[in-house]
């Protein structure tokens, strides 16, 4: 445990004084192609840094954080643009918390959800669900196989909320600023289009909307015009971030990447697409009531990780192992707290 926090604190103050060249040297750059290449290191420092880093959830979260987001938001501010474009004035402080965390600070132009509907399912009730499977977890033997694939996708879905929520709180109370929420009830989507791009994890559906759907969009409209745009865009989004998870599956399992998770997305891709086809020829004709769409929405994410998404982390005892990294830092923070008592 402390070997391993000494290497999470190495990696964060190297990932501080890569912010520092950036927002002192690299801003002073002019913006573009020069910007980028005074960049260059940068992305490729956030792509090693997990290296250093062999627990699931320090890589988990460092690759999250700083290899997927922190470079997204770079490469945007390569060109001045996004949140850490001077448009937006702000501090050292300011820009390296915005730079380093899955936070936006909140618009007028916000992106809504498609529903209003919402369960009463606060942040403590979801954390206490969390902690409620992970002590199931002792039992999986005892249970069907497929019922322990329905506790791993909820397990999944509660650990990144709480990872997106905490750092947002913590934000909107030490300093004030007023930020969109992280994600909107996934649970309640009522489509994939939904589900992916107005309430699953939406500080990653923002980073790849600017730095990947839309650059994607337009350059596709000069080549095959303005009415297929939509296809190409879709398919290269769902297809960087299924190359993300492959990367970050193998800093996790030091494994070669065997190409299941990209699948999953592109077929999500695919999926996504037809059904946007289909709800056009359909709109004003036939239509789901939310709750039926829900259903099969969510039904369709389930059956689909449990076919592509987990099958390469289970392999590599994955589960066990952010399991025991739970229980030991349980442990750890327990007789921290018992010595100072």
């Amino acid at each position: 445990m402390d070997g391993e926090a000494l290497s999470l604190i190495k990696v964060w103050s190297a990932t501080l004084v890569a912010l520092s060249y950036s927002y002192f040297i690299a801003s002073k750059i002019p913006k573009g192609k020069l910007r980028f290449l005074v960049l260059l290191p940068i992305f490729s420092l956030f792509f090693i840094l997990p290296l250093f880093l062999s627990a699931v959830f320090p890589i988990g979260i460092t690759t999250f954080f700083i290899s997927g987001l922190a470079n997204s938001k770079l490469l945007l501010f390569a060109f001045d643009s996004g949140p850490l474009s001077s448009t937006q004035p702000k501090n050292f402080f300011i820009f390296v918390i915005i730079a380093c965390l899955p936070i936006k600070i909140k618009s007028e132009n916000q992106y809504p959800s498609s529903k209003t509907t919402k369960l009463p399912f606060n942040f403590t009730a979801k954390f206490l669900f969390l902690a409620l499977l992970i002590g199931l977890f002792d039992y999986k033997k005892d249970v069907h196989p497929s019922v322990a694939l329905v506790i791993y996708c909820c397990m999944v879905f509660l650990f990144v909320e709480v990872v997106l929520v905490v750092p947002n709180s913590l934000v909107k109370f030490l300093i004030g600023l007023e930020l969109e929420p992280p994600s909107d009830e996934p649970y309640l989507s009522t489509s994939l289009r939904d589900f992916w791009g107005r309430r699953w994890n939406l500080m990653v559906s923002n980073a790849l909307r600017h730095t990947v759907y839309k650059p994607v969009r337009s350059f596709s409209a000069t080549l095959i015009g303005s009415a297929w745009v939509t296809l190409p865009g879709v398919l290269a989004t769902f297809l960087v971030s299924g190359l993300m998870h492959e990367l970050l599956y193998f800093y996790i399992t030091r494994a070669p990447p065997t190409w299941e998770v990209t699948c999953f997305f592109l077929l999500h891709a695919v999926c996504l697409v037809v059904e946007f086809g289909l709800k056009k020829a359909c709109e004003g004709r036939f239509e789901l009531h939310w709750a039926i769409s829900c259903v099969l929405t969510a039904g369709f994410v389930m059956v689909t990780a449990f076919w592509l998404f987990f099958p390469p982390l289970l392999r590599a005892g994955v589960d066990v192992r952010a399991i025991d990294e739970t229980k030991m830092l349980f442990r750890f923070v327990s007789h921290k707290l018992n010595l100072k008592g």
